[in-house]
């Protein structure tokens, strides 16, 4: 299936991302670092759109105001998981935070079942109990730990459910745009996202932290390379939502986790502990039985 293909291209690409992201956090701040993605992944994504533009002539868009809710909503939701992810990220580290990202699914699922009246399976529910439980292993402080690490496991969470919101909210814009073709309209959603990211971001920054865009600036080379990286990654994410819900397509994104710690260990010479592996094992079971529920 080309979204099951999507899906696990998209993984890497945002590992690839978040890790440098994570390098610009100390200049630029955490808002600073999250409008890079946006900012200098903005003309990689309008080159994409031009291509999926040109080669699908039968398109036929219509920018209905289910697809501007959809595309407002997961625009900001997104803005606000990425800085949660990379504080977390220096508070927890780089695979951890990565691996409690994936509480998105869950807290997806639960969001669903409260406010849309969506019905779950006994499977879903026990890959949610089973996720809640990995998560718990996961964040849980180390012996002579001092509370400092909490901030860090609920900053990942906040992320996860961020993500969560933001998923729901491009799948619905990619389906209203033009469903007779996804990805078109995917690619037309990824670009509607990166520019008002963009312009919120930076008129924000403008008002209150100037230095952080000179920091951005300066740091451009770096800057354009996670702008890259982004940019194919969203791509990726939001055709494969375009194909499949949003629950099989964050199970199939879960190989992220593995691939995170691997360039966590590799890039930040960070090291998981036994029970970490064993909290984010859990976790990525409890996510795919949810999906799969």
């Amino acid at each position: 299936m080309l979204w099951i293909l999507l899906t696990a291209a998209a993984a890497p690409l945002q590992v690839a991302r978040n890790a440098l992201q994570r390098g610009l956090v100390g200049d630029a701040g955490p808002w600073g670092a999250t409008l890079v993605r946006f900012l200098f992944g903005l003309p990689f994504s309008l080159a994409i759109l031009a291509v999926v533009w040109a080669l699908t002539p039968a398109a036929a868009p219509e920018p209905s105001v289910r697809f501007w809710l959809g595309a407002c909503a997961g625009a900001l939701a997104q803005v606000c998981a990425t800085a949660a992810l990379l504080l977390a990220m220096h508070r927890s580290g780089f695979a951890v935070a990565t691996m409690m990202q994936q509480a998105s699914l869950p807290i997806a699922a639960l969001m669903g079942w409260a406010v849309l009246g969506d019905r779950l399976s006994a499977q879903a529910w026990g890959g949610i109990a089973l996720t809640t439980a990995g998560l718990v292993v996961l964040s849980w402080p180390k012996r002579g730990q001092t509370a400092g690490a909490l901030p860090g496991a609920l900053l990942g969470l906040a992320s996860g459910a961020a993500f969560a919101v933001a998923l729901n909210g491009y799948r619905q814009a990619g389906l209203a745009f033009d469903p007779a073709h996804p990805l078109f309209s995917a690619a037309a959603a990824v670009v509607v996202a990166q520019s008002l990211q963009t312009v919120v971001l930076t008129a924000t920054l403008a008002l209150t932290r100037p230095a952080a865009l000179r920091a951005v600036a300066a740091s451009w080379k770096p800057s354009l390379a996670a702008g890259f990286f982004g940019s194919a990654a969203s791509a990726c994410w939001f055709a494969a939502l375009a194909l499949a819900p949003a629950g099989p397509v964050r199970a199939v994104g879960v190989i992220e986790a593995p691939i995170a710690a691997a360039a966590g260990r590799r890039l930040f010479n960070e090291r998981l502990s036994l029970r970490q592996w064993v909290g984010g094992a859990l976790a990525a079971v409890g996510v795919v039985a949810t999906a799969l529920g």
